[in-house]
């Protein structure tokens, strides 16, 4: 008769801890939920999972997505006014998302209270979407004039889709500098001041187009671009371009030219060379009346010709994946 087997503390069920929730610790450290086992081998799975696994639209379902992606992969200074599906903490006046905060910090908590949220920063899991919520959660709390550290979000926290009014308006401002990140430069410290020099001395002037959505104009040295993410499926999208691009109407005036696309977080951004004196006031007209000709290219449905197959092809063959 087999014995009757007696479980060990290496092999019982994991057991709640108090306050309902596992916290996050080292791979290698016991799990906290008392199992005896190491984390990563018990709750850490989770987690584990949570950084491989790639969220290919992290912003999906946010308002003005291709705002978002905009502000996190062009735009060098740019804030953004962030609404709350709760009510702010009392001794927290707003919320606003910036592209870059000094030093990379993930957040701010300024001295009055109010918080800044950074996009362009490195996350340690495959959803951005979740990183940022578990930063701004933990902003919210921090103590006022206190930098926010990066960390791993829980791979069961939140997302940004459950933190923020879907309902709530999302107006990127466009800065022509990061003086934004202090309200007075003058009584900043040496290493801010530093930072916000360095960040002033890299930004390339970008202005966001009013005319159509989530259109930047930006000024390069030898000529002007217009990045433009669009919330099209990228195939359809594609097909529409290649039709234009065959009848010779994918351009955005005399001078210009649509030269490729590239992906950012699910979405294709196409790209347009402008001449170096074309400034942002002078392609909102085009863009306008480009994106009526973009509506009717979509909407067909007859296959390419052999000449839109082939303009297709050379998109594509121009086509690069920041994200």
């Amino acid at each position: 008769m087999a014995k009757k087997r007696v479980p060990t503390r290496a092999n019982r069920a994991p057991q709640s801890v108090r306050d309902g929730e596992v916290p996050v610790v080292g791979a290698r450290e016991p799990c906290p939920c008392g199992s005896g086992r190491r984390y990563k081998a018990c709750h850490g799975r989770a987690a584990a999972q949570a950084v491989t696994e790639l969220v290919q639209r992290p912003f999906e379902g946010l308002p003005a997505e291709g705002d978002w992606v905009a502000l996190r992969e062009l735009v060098p200074a740019a804030t953004a006014p962030l609404t709350l599906r709760e009510a702010l903490p009392s001794d927290v006046p707003s919320v606003t998302l910036a592209t870059v905060l000094p030093m990379a910090w993930p957040a701010l908590r300024r001295d009055d209270g109010s918080v800044l949220l950074g996009l362009q920063n490195d996350t340690s899991s495959g959803d951005i979407s979740r990183d940022l919520a578990d930063t701004l959660r933990r902003a919210l709390t921090a103590e006022p004039g206190a930098p926010v550290q990066s960390r791993r979000a829980p791979a069961d926290g939140p997302r940004l889709q459950d933190l923020l009014d879907p309902e709530g308006a999302f107006e990127p401002v466009v800065h022509a500098g990061f003086e934004f990140w202090v309200p007075d430069a003058d009584n900043a410290s040496a290493e801010v001041t530093a930072s916000l020099e360095r960040a002033n001395a890299a930004a390339i002037p970008t202005t966001r187009l009013t005319g159509v959505d989530a259109a930047y104009w930006c000024e390069a040295a030898e000529k002007n671009h217009l990045r433009w993410v669009m919330p099209h499926g990228e195939e359809r999208l594609l097909d529409a371009l290649a039709r234009l691009h065959a009848a010779g109407t994918s351009g955005l005036g005399e001078g210009t030219r649509l030269v490729g696309s590239f992906r950012a977080h699910g979405l294709t951004v196409p790209v347009w060379d402008l001449p170096s004196g074309t400034g942002a006031d002078d392609i909102e007209k085009p863009a306008a009346e480009f994106a009526e000709r973009l509506a009717a290219a979509l909407a067909a449905e007859a296959p390419l010709s052999a000449d839109e197959r082939r303009a297709r092809g050379g998109l594509t063959n121009r086509q690069v994946t920041l994200s």
